[in-house]
């Protein structure tokens, strides 16, 4: 496997955004707030998909003739989308449960 050459040009996979940067809500206590910190990653996914579409709308307009990154944004997208959607449905389940307790 000496021979596979590394993909560049492929975004670090998702982090929280909460961690770092000027995006970075703290609730009191110096503790990351849950919500700001799960929008600051929809945020993240919606910008990908946005980079997707401008990567698709260059790739048929014939401004960019590259399909390999076309493809790749595609991908990263498509990923990021389905590990939210992941979260989300996490999210409920927990939420379910913790309604169905009994007291």
């Amino acid at each position: 496997m000496s021979g596979v050459n590394t993909i560049s040009g492929l975004t670090p996979p998702l982090q929280p955004a909460g961690a770092a940067g000027p995006a970075n809500r703290t609730a009191p206590g110096g503790k990351t707030d849950f919500a700001s910190m799960f929008l600051d990653v929809v945020d993240e996914v919606d910008r990908h998909q946005q980079q997707s579409a401008l990567a698709i709308q260059d790739l048929v307009a014939g401004r960019s003739q590259d399909v390999l990154s076309v493809v790749s944004e595609v991908a990263n997208a498509d990923l990021s989308f389905k590990l939210l959607i992941g979260v989300r449905n996490k999210i409920i389940e927990a939420y379910k449960q913790t309604m169905n307790m009994q007291l």
